[in-house]
C-alpha cells in the first residue's frame, strides 16, 4: 500500500508538488476555509455529519460508526467513479480532513490500495493552519513594502490597480477581504471571507511575491471590514516607507461617487449602511443624512465626510493620524512608523482614566475642564467642527479627541453624546 503520512510543516513546504490536494471534510467546512488549490471530496456530507453525530450522542457510538461506515464507503465510491478513473498510476494526491483522522484516513486507504502514491497530513487542516500562521513572519521578512497612504477618496486603490496593470508587485488586501476597508466599505453581493479563509488567502498571496522586487500595498487599519490583518503583516507595513498621494477635496468627492456607484444607484442600501453609524455619529445626524439620500442629495452626504470622522474612511485607515487619544498602548497604523505622533497632535496615555472624560464608563467621551487633552492638538485645515458639530477653536490649539470642550458644565454620568 502506497500511503505516506507527512507533517503539516512538510505539507506546507511541498504543497505545489502534489497533483491534487483533496479535502475530505464536508461542504460546509470546506467553504469556511481550505488549503490553497484544494478540491472537496466529502467523506461525509453536511447532512450526513449531522445524522451520524446525532446518532452518536442519542443512541450509541457503535450504531453511529456502522451508519458512518456505510455512508463513507458510498461517498468514496462515488468520488472514485467520478474523479479517479482517468488518473494515471503516477498520480500523487495529498489528502486531509479536520485532524487527519478517520475521514481522510478512509479515503487515503482506498486510494492507496488502488496503487496511488497517497500522502496524508498528520493533524489535518488544524495542524496545517497552525503551521501556516507560524510561517507568515518568514514570508514577510525579506519583502520590501511601499505603503500607499493618503486621505479617503484620493485614489489609493486605483493607483494600486494601475501598478498591478503594468506588472508591478501588489498586495491588494481589500480585494482579498472583499471589502473597501471603510465604515461603509461593504460591497453588495460580495460576502467577506471568514477570518480563517482570509488568513489563508494572505499567506497564499505572500508566498507568490518575489523578495527581489518591491511590493506595493495600500495603508490599512487592523481590520478590513470583519477580518483582521495578521499582526506580523501590520508590523511590516508600519516599518515600511510611505508613498503619500493627495487630491483636492472636490475631486475626492467625485472619486468616491465613482467608486461607490451602488450607493447612488440604490438609495435604500445606502440608508441601510448609514444606520450602522447611528451609535458613532448620533441618530439625529444619521436620520438627516438618510433624508438627504432619499431626496437624491447623495453627494451632500458624501461631503459630510469633511469632518473629524469620515463616512468612507476610518480615522486611521490610510488618513493622517491627527489629534487622537490613544490609551493603554493603543497603536494605530503609522504611529511610531510612517506618522510622527508628536507633530500630528496625538496624545498617548497609560490609562483611560487619565484622559479626563465626562464618564468613560458611560461612554461619554466629552472632555472635562481640567482634561489633559484640552488645547493640546495640532491645527488642521479643513476641519471646522467636531462630532457634535461644535466649532473647533481657532484662537488656540484644538482639543485632542472627538469632542471640543464647551463651557457648559458636563452632566454627571451623562449618556454618550456622539
Amino acid at each position: 500500500m502506497s500511503l505516506h503520512r507527512i507533517t503539516a510543516a512538510d505539507a506546507l513546504a511541498r504543497l505545489a508538488g502534489f497533483d491534487t490536494v483533496i479535502d475530505a471534510r464536508s461542504e460546509g467546512e470546506f467553504a469556511l476555509d481550505r488549503l490553497p488549490g484544494a478540491v472537496n471530496w466529502p467523506s461525509l456530507h453536511d447532512d450526513e455529519r449531522v445524522t451520524v453525530g446525532t446518532l452518536y450522542k442519542q443512541t450509541s457510538p457503535f450504531e453511529a460508526r456502522k451508519l458512518g461506515a456505510a455512508l463513507v464507503a458510498r461517498n468514496i465510491a462515488a468520488h472514485i467513479e467520478r474523479e479517479v478513473m482517468d488518473k494515471p498510476k503516477g498520480w500523487r494526491p495529498l489528502v486531509y480532513c479536520w485532524r487527519g483522522g478517520q475521514r481522510s484516513g478512509a479515503l487515503s486507504l482506498v486510494l492507496g490500495q488502488i496503487g496511488f502514491q497517497v500522502h496524508i497530513i498528520e493533524g489535518g487542516y488544524k495542524a496545517f493552519r497552525a503551521e501556516m500562521l507560524a510561517d507568515l513572519p518568514r514570508l514577510l521578512a525579506p519583502l520590501r513594502f511601499q505603503v500607499i497612504c493618503g486621505p479617503t477618496g484620493s485614489g489609493k486603490t486605483r493607483l494600486l490597480q494601475a501598478l498591478a496593470g503594468v506588472g508591478a508587485q501588489v498586495l491588494d488586501l481589500e480585494a482579498l477581504a472583499s471589502h473597501r476597508a471603510s465604515v461603509l466599505g461593504l460591497i453588495p453581493g460580495q460576502p467577506q471571507p471568514t477570518q480563517k479563509r482570509f488568513d489563508t488567502l494572505v499567506w497564499q498571496a505572500l508566498q507568490a511575491l518575489d523578495p527581489a522586487r518591491p511590493v506595493f500595498v495600500e495603508a490599512e487599519s487592523k481590520k478590513v471590514g470583519n477580518v483582521t490583518l495578521p499582526e506580523s503583516l501590520i508590523a511590516a507595513m508600519r516599518a515600511s516607507p510611505c508613498l503619500r498621494i493627495d487630491l483636492p477635496f472636490d475631486e475626492r468627492v467625485a472619486l468616491l461617487l465613482e467608486d461607490y456607484p451602488f450607493f447612488v444607484q440604490d438609495p435604500a442600501f445606502f440608508c441601510q449602511r448609514l444606520d450602522t453609524l447611528a451609535e458613532l455619529r448620533g441618530r439625529a445626524v444619521v436620520n438627516g443624512w438618510k433624508e438627504q439620500v432619499q431626496a437624491g442629495q447623495t453627494e451632500a452626504v458624501v461631503r459630510a465626510g469633511d469632518t473629524e470622522l469620515s463616512l468612507f474612511g476610518d480615522l486611521i485607515a490610510g488618513n493622517a493620524v491627527v489629534n487622537n487619544l490613544f490609551v493603554e498602548n493603543a497603536k494605530p497604523y503609522g504611529i511610531g512608523g510612517n506618522v510622527d505622533a508628536t507633530d500630528q497632535g496625538n496624545l498617548e496615555l497609560g490609562k483611560v482614566s487619565e484622559a479626563g472624560f465626562v464618564s468613560d464608563a458611560q461612554r461619554d467621551y466629552r472632555l472635562q475642564e481640567d482634561s489633559v487633552a484640552r488645547d493640546t492638538g495640532a491645527v488642521v485645515s479643513g476641519f471646522s467642527t467636531d462630532v457634535d458639530r461644535d466649532g473647533v477653536k481657532r484662537d488656540a490649539k484644538p482639543d485632542v479627541g472627538a469632542y471640543e470642550y464647551t463651557d457648559a458644565p458636563p452632566p454627571d454620568g451623562g449618556a454618550p453624546t456622539g
